[in-house]
């Protein structure tokens, strides 16, 4: 089931995307309006009977978390083309919650303090309910579902800076969406980010150092998880700059795709 939420009519609504006609190759997708928020008991979700065209829509971020708890260097690759090797044990980092932006949403480069800005495609991680200390074996009751992201970083701030916050904090440097798969399994999905169509990164979630179900246990033994939360799993080799006008796509097997355009600040 895809979960988004959306705009419409002046109001912020979730829905369950789909396409009525599923023999139908060229059906349109639809949005089928939930009442209430997604986050509760499955018995308790239904739906309003309203539907309307994703493409009369305004998809949003899919989650508003309080948090967004991210792994570096979480990619064998990845970890060498930034100059190291990869760890041992995963390394954490958090984006504040308004980095979060949607789908259709403008990546905006702060140009008056960064001269570099890098895409990073992601798998997202979101979690359903409250957790703490979750064994790994449990990990998969946690979870709500699964989303695209992107780690937007300025690289050169990373680097005077000596840690990520900064770098990695700015408004619009976690896009997510454009909506949330609640049945996939993790283990091996591809990822591909492109740039105005080009290839940039490809890889396979198999390839993970630390997988979804070790990352929820380790994140969980340090502090509590909670509904909406996200966890963003590392990004692979081939990351690379951005640039004013850019069309920055992650796409991810059996979810979809997240689109934005970049654009400078002032």
């Amino acid at each position: 089931m895809r979960i988004a939420r959306f705009a419409f009519g002046g109001e912020v609504r979730y829905g369950v995307v789909d396409s009525p006609g599923r023999e139908s190759a060229d059906d349109e997708l639809q949005v089928a309006e939930l009442a209430g928020h997604p986050f509760g008991a499955a018995d308790s979700i239904r739906f309003t009977g309203a539907r309307y065209p994703v493409a009369d829509v305004r998809l949003l971020a899919p989650v508003l978390p309080s948090k967004v708890v991210a792994i570096g260097k979480n990619y064998a690759a990845h970890a060498r083309e930034m100059g190291g090797e990869p760890p041992a044990e995963p390394v954490l980092f958090l984006k504040p919650s308004t980095s979060v932006s949607g789908p259709v949403d403008a990546i905006v480069r702060p140009t008056h303090l960064s001269k570099r800005v890098d895409y990073e495609g992601e798998l997202a991680v979101v979690i359903g309910r409250v957790c703490r200390d979750v064994p790994a074996e449990r990990a998969a009751e946690s979870i709500f579902g699964y989303t695209c992201a992107n780690d937007v970083t300025a690289r050169d701030l990373q680097a005077s800076d000596g840690q990520w916050t900064r770098a990695k904090g700015f408004d619009t440097f976690c896009p997510l969406g454009p909506w949330i798969e609640t049945e996939l399994d993790p283990a091996d999905l591809a990822l591909t980010t492109t740039v105005n169509g080009e290839v940039r990164q490809q890889s396979r979630t198999s390839l993970l150092l630390h997988h979804v179900p070790e990352l929820v246990s380790y994140v969980t033994a340090v502090m509590t998880l909670l509904p909406g939360d996200v966890l963003l799993t590392g990004t692979p080799d081939g990351v690379g700059q951005l640039e004013r006008g850019d069309q920055v796509s992650v796409t991810i097997e059996g979810i979809g795709t997240l689109s934005n355009r970049v654009v400078d600040s002032g």
